[in-house]
């Protein structure tokens, strides 16, 4: 399958190399029993990562980042998240989550603040965006940030955040006026020392289990002004940024897709059924002609609206349907790679149901295949469609 993995130039190889050396030597060992035991990713291996470099690649080389192409990040996340999502989440967060927002339309006193420890892995940053009440419809968030003397008091319940309860500090998305809609949201930094901060139980998600997700409260949590990211009525710039995130996420997808077509087809080479392998058996074929076709597919409109980045910012359109697209093979192929292993594909020892459960975690996050699908008709026609009732 690496054939049809072809790299833009050596630079990139390069990284890839490295990154499957680490993921396979140092992760590939431990990932199945964190994720049974639910062990959130240690801070220690955090750090390490940030020793390699890998949590500031496209970060600004000034706070401590190398700079770097996103398309560099990617390949690490993709390596890591083959064998290990927890570890390549920390790779995710930092460089196409909300870091890079920080990075991209932070103050400059917010980067120098901020960054930095993001980048050595002394600290992790979460994006808060989702509320018991404002999942899909995002912009039906009720979180406050109220200014009052040089200060914002922020309050609130925010869902579903993935390091949730782990975080150092919390992009939070609120409104910042009493203006309608997305009008009055922006968003501002909380850190996860503030008085007021607090968190509920960690969630038993069905994968995900070396990332907690927990629900944050905000209760009068004051933080200074200084750590609004976005005024109200910065909506669009803050989902301009996230489109970066969009593309991690659909990178975590593709990442799962490959490595459940690649043990599948080392498998059915080697698994002999009737006195001959899988692979002679045409129905075996047509499997795994489907799933090359679909994880290709993925590949191929992820890999474009990387290309296309035009001052920082992806497509938003190309994201969405390399997004799309990726999410929905991911549970595809894994399902099909569950099925081409039989029996031994519904077993915790060959790994690929473990790999089922997350893709089904990617899909949901940062905007589900159905979302995606109105926002790529949307975006294609240029105009907006109200959902409401």
């Amino acid at each position: 399958m690496a054939k049809l993995r072809l790299d833009a130039d050596d630079d990139l190889r390069e990284i890839r190399a490295s990154a499957e050396r680490v993921a396979r030597e140092r992760y590939e060992p431990k990932a199945a029993q964190w994720d049974l035991e639910r062990t959130p990713f240690p801070h220690e291996e955090r750090r390490f990562l940030g020793e390699l470099g890998y949590l500031g690649i496209s970060l600004p080389e000034e706070f401590g980042g190398a700079g770097a192409p996103l398309s560099q990040a990617l390949v690490v996340i993709e390596e890591l998240a083959r064998v290990c999502r927890p570890a390549a989440f920390q790779v995710f967060e930092a460089n196409t989550g909300p870091a890079q927002v920080v990075a991209l339309i932070g103050t400059d006193h917010q980067k120098k603040n901020f960054l930095p420890d993001i980048v050595s892995g002394a600290k992790t940053m979460a994006v808060a965006i989702s509320e018991p009440d404002a999942g899909s419809a995002a912009t039906d968030l009720t979180t406050k940030a109220t200014r009052s003397d040089g200060n914002v008091t922020v309050s609130g319940n925010k869902r579903w955040i993935s390091n949730g309860s782990e975080a150092d500090v919390y992009l939070v998305y609120s409104r910042l006026s009493d203006a309608p809609g997305s009008k009055g949201i922006g968003a501002v930094l909380v850190e996860a020392d503030r008085e007021g901060v607090s968190y509920g139980a960690r969630e038993k998600l069905m994968g995900f289990r070396g990332i907690p997700s927990a629900d944050v409260y905000f209760d009068d949590v004051v933080v200074p002004a200084e750590n609004i990211v976005v005024e109200a009525g910065g909506f669009k710039s803050l989902f301009g940024a996230f489109s970066i995130e969009r593309l991690g996420n659909a990178t975590m997808s593709l990442a799962i897709g490959q490595e459940a077509l690649d043990r599948t087809t080392d498998y059915v080479q080697e698994r002999m059924q009737f006195g001959k392998p899988l692979i002679e058996f045409q129905s075996v074929q047509m499997m795994l002609a489907d799933m090359i076709l679909q994880v290709d597919a993925a590949r191929l409109l992820r890999d474009r609206a990387v290309a296309n980045i035009t001052d920082g910012l992806p497509d938003p359109l190309e994201v969405s349907l390399a997004k799309c697209t990726a999410n929905e093979m991911a549970k595809k192929v894994t399902d099909m790679a569950i099925q081409l292993h039989g029996g031994n594909g519904y077993t915790e020892e060959f790994g690929i149901e473990r790999l089922h459960r997350d893709s089904h975690g990617w899909a949901l996050a940062g905007g589900t295949p159905t979302m995606q699908r109105t926002r790529i008709v949307s975006e294609l026609l240029g105009r907006s469609f109200n959902q409401r009732a």
